[in-house]
Formats: C-alpha cells, sequence, structure tokens
C-alpha cells in the first residue's frame, strides 16, 4: 500500500512548493491513514482535523497566490501530548490534566506553525513522561506497529508510531533518559535528541537543569532535520539556548564515511544488554564498520553514571511533581509516584555529589572525542515487550534494581549532553525494528546528522540493514 502519506516530508514539501500537489490532498491522505490505522495502535489520542483541514486550505491558496512559504508549508504534524497547543487539549497523559486546554502553543510548537506545519493532534505518551512505555490512565496504551501487542516504548511512543505507519509526515518528541530514542528504535523510525538549547524549553519546570529536550522524529534522517530547522530558534528564557546555529537550516549535504574516527560499543562499558540484542548489534556493526577510516571497539568512561542519573532525575521529579503528588495523589500513577518519592530520599550531600560527578563525567565524555569523531552503540537494551508490562524487570537472568535500569544505553548519554540520532538499522533476532544512536558531543548537531544522513544512505542498499515498514494493510484489518 502506497499513499500520498507515504511520501517523505522532504518529497511532500518539495511536491507542494512545485504545485505538484495541494497541502488538503495531503492532510487527507493523513487523515484517511490516522481513521483506517490508529483503531489497532492509539496513537494519535487527540485530533484536529477541522481545524488542520481550514489551515490546508489557507496553505494551498498561500501557494497558488506565490506567497513565501514555510519550511513545513502544508505538512501533517503530530505533536507530543507533553507540549502545551492552543485551544487543543493537552493531557500530559494524566488524569489531573484530562480536559486541559491551553491558551496557547509552546515555543516549539508555535515555530512548527510558523514554518507552515499543520497541526493534525496529539500524540500519546505516558503520564507526564515517566516511563519508557507509552501507557496513561487517559487514553489506555499505544501498540507497537509491528505487533500492537507489544510496546512501543516511550515517552514519545505515540509520535513514532504515528510516523511508522505514516499517519503524519512529521512529529515531535521530547528526551530525558530516553524518551525520544528508544521509541524510535522499537518503532523503526528517526529521531533526534538534540543538544541542549538548540529547541528552546522556555517550559521546563527546572530551567537550569540540561538534561530535557525538545527534539525531532521522522521517517527518515532528511526529514528529521527539517523538523528539527523548523524547531530550532535562540530564545533567552532557555538559558541553555545557543545563538541560531545557520547550519542547522541547510540541506544536510554529503559527509565522507571513509574519514571518519569511529567508536563502537555494545553496551557503553555500563549498561545491561540483552545477549541477543548485543549479537545483533555486532552483525549490523560488522556489515558495514569497513566504510569508516577507523572502526574501534571502545567506549567512553560513563563512572557513576546510574547512581548520578538517579539522584538528577528525583531532583527533577521532585521539582516538577511534589506538589501535584501532595494535591492529587490519587490521580498520579505509579512512575511518577516512584519518581517522586525516591527523590524526596536523597540528601543535600547525595546531589552535591552527583552534580560533582555528572560535570566530571561530561569532561570525560567531551575527552573522548579528542580522537574519535562519533561513537556508535545500540538505541535500546532488548526487544520490544509486552506492554501489559510497566517495564523490563530482568535483562539476562539478572534483576532490574529500578524501573529504569533497562534504559542506560540512552540516559547513560544524557548525562553527558551529546547530540544524538537514533538510526533504524533492519530487524532484530524477533524480527522487530532495531536501532543504533548515533553519538557525538554537546554542539555537534549538524555533525551527527550528517554522519546518520549519510550511514543511512549506505544501509538503504542492503535489505537487511535498510528501514523496516509495518505491514500497515494488517494493521487496517486488525482495526475494524
Amino acid at each position: 500500500m502506497s499513499e500520498l502519506c507515504d511520501q517523505s516530508a522532504v518529497n511532500l514539501r518539495r511536491m507542494i512548493g512545485r504545485k505538484e500537489v495541494s497541502p488538503i490532498d495531503v492532510l487527507e491522505s493523513s487523515i484517511s491513514r490516522i481513521e483506517a490505522v490508529d483503531p489497532a495502535v492509539n496513537a494519535v489520542v487527540t485530533r484536529a482535523f477541522e481545524r488542520a483541514r481550514t489551515e490546508a486550505e489557507q496553505a494551498e491558496k498561500a501557494v497558488m497566490d506565490g506567497d513565501d512559504l514555510g519550511l513545513l508549508h502544508g505538512l501533517p504534524v503530530g505533536i507530543k501530548d507533553l507540549e502545551e497547543t492552543g485551544g487543543l487539549r493537552t493531557t500530559y497523559g494524566s488524569l489531573i490534566y484530562k480536559d486541559h486546554v491551553p491558551e496557547q502553543d509552546q515555543l516549539s510548537v508555535a515555530n512548527v506553525r510558523d514554518e507552515g506545519g499543520l497541526v493534525i493532534g496529539k500524540t500519546n505518551t505516558p503520564e507526564f513522561g515517566a516511563g519508557a512505555n507509552t501507557k496513561n490512565r487517559v487514553f489506555g496504551a499505544t501498540g507497537n506497529p509491528f505487533n500492537p501487542e507489544l510496546s512501543c516504548a516511550g515517552s514519545s511512543g505515540g509520535s513514532a508510531v504515528a510516523l511508522a505507519c505514516s499517519m503524519v509526515a512529521l512529529a515531535s518528541g521530547s528526551d530525558f533518559g530516553g524518551s525520544l530514542r528508544t521509541p524510535a528504535g522499537f518503532c523503526g523510525i528517526v529521531g533526534f535528541r538534540p543538544s541542549p538549547g538548540v529547541v528552546p524549553g522556555e517550559e521546563r519546570s527546572v530551567a537550569l537543569s540540561p538534561f530535557a529536550v525538545n527534539g525531532a522524529m521522522g521517517r527518515n534522517v532528511a526529514d528529521t532535520a527539517l523538523l528539527l530547522a523548523a524547531q530550532t530558534c535562540a530564545d533567552i528564557r532557555d538559558p541553555f539556548s545557543p545563538a541560531l546555529d545557520p547550519d542547522l537550516l541547510e540541506p544536510l549535504g554529503d559527509i565522507d564515511l571513509s574519514s571518519l574516527r569511529v567508536a563502537i560499543s555494545p553496551d557503553l562499558g555500563c549498561a545491561p544488554v540483552d545477549n541477543d540484542i548485543k549479537s545483533t548489534f555486532t552483525k549490523k556493526t560488522a556489515a558495514f564498520r569497513h566504510v569508516f577510516a577507523h572502526a574501534d571497539d571502545r567506549h567512553p568512561d560513563l563512572s557513576h553514571v546510574h547512581e548520578v542519573f538517579e539522584i538528577l532525575r528525583g531532583v527533577n521529579f521532585v521539582a516538577a511533581h511534589h506538589q501535584r503528588l501532595k494535591d492529587h495523589g490519587d490521580l498520579l500513577g505509579p512512575n511518577v509516584i516512584d519518581n517522586v518519592k525516591r527523590g524526596l530520599t536523597y540528601t543535600m550531600e547525595d546531589i552535591a555529589w552527583a552534580h560533582v560527578e555528572q560535570a566530571k563525567l561530561y569532561r570525560r565524555f567531551l575527552n573522548f572525542f579528542d580522537d574519535v569523531d562519533i561513537l556508535i552503540c545500540p538505541t535500546a537494551a532488548v526487544s520490544p515487550y509486552p506492554h501489559e508490562q510497566l517495564s523490563v524487570s530482568q535483562i539476562n537472568g539478572k534483576e532490574m534494581p529500578t524501573y529504569m535500569r533497562w534504559l542506560a544505553l540512552s540516559y547513560g548519554l544524557t548525562m553527558a549532553l551529546p547530540a544524538v540520532c537514533s538510526l533504524p538499522v533492519g530487524t532484530d533476532h524477533l524480527g522487530m525494528p532495531f536501532g543504533l544512536q548515533i553519538v557525538g558531543p554537546n554542539g555537534s548537531d549538524r555533525f551527527v546528522l550528517q554522519v546518520a544522513h549519510a550511514l543511512e544512505g549506505y544501509l538503504a542498499g542492503h535489505q537487511d540493514l535498510s528501514r523496516p515498514i509495518p505491514d500497515v494493510a494488517a494493521l487496517i484489518e486488525m482495526g475494524k
């Protein structure tokens, strides 16, 4: 099955600009796909079809009148339900806000709309983004597009599923401990975690914490870079927002993979990883490591990262949700409650230690790139699991000490504040999507995207290494 909505965002935008297709037809194709497929996966949980139709008509007129067109002109975009959308319900996946309608868009959404993106609806997320399984008490669970009984991961799971099924051309995500990257890996799409401030987060409850970032998701790297270009700007309300990097607004161009020095690690030296996933990673990287100038098996020094992450994440959760726990504890789910309660057990001494150790880790990570251009590791430690499970409790027979530990491949990197692109690379040992993280140091966003784009191009010529596509026809039948 191939419809207009299956086209890449870059191709659609080009065709709209050339008057080869109408924004109205593009939108209607996406709406039809949502209506046909979403009953099986539950990804687009709040819809704005009529408003988007009005905006598509305006977009069509702008094209025909020869007006200047934005980067995303006429493209249907899904917005993660953690981002505030003016006039459109924003629940954060929480019963507390099940009927909440913000008065205005937050900046990341406003930028998308200013560039002509048509916000078609909100995509599902776990409550306040807590947990790597997209499931909440407002909308229920979002199923993996390759098997709806399995998890799509989280917290940007609704966006990842909507993209994998071509319900939207582009979708937003956000990431603290892997919330953007892990769903990309589980669903076979591209997710980009930018450096702090590249997509300003004026809405963060702790402005001086750089770990939570907004980012872009797409079906390929060029699409993802297009959305990032629309999202990015400089905004003083985010103290980590740098001056706008004009390079992020330019086409990616080519980079010579044969000039790169690459570090390859199956576990970052610290993360629990399923043995079959390690084996898959080894086989995948063996098929392309020869394209680089040097590809060495090594990992950065992420000493104490588990303790550092748990403490600093706890500080953020206490800041954001302690009052909610006191006022609305009966309406909160177990992940938010767990994070807040564990956060409250840490002492000032613990928090001070974590900040010092994170600074050391960050500097060691920067030094790691003195003689390495890019780090490559798996996106997720396990294959998708049943979404009825809250999280992964065991890996290789070993009990996980917290519900977050299985995400160490992603949160370990978060503590180093890198730029990371999760790239789909075929399927794993169970036939489910498999992803790799392409990693660079803080501030290397364009370079990471260029490397991911070049590697994606190489992998596209190998059937077992290219992006897997879900069976949309089967999903339609399943949802009937």
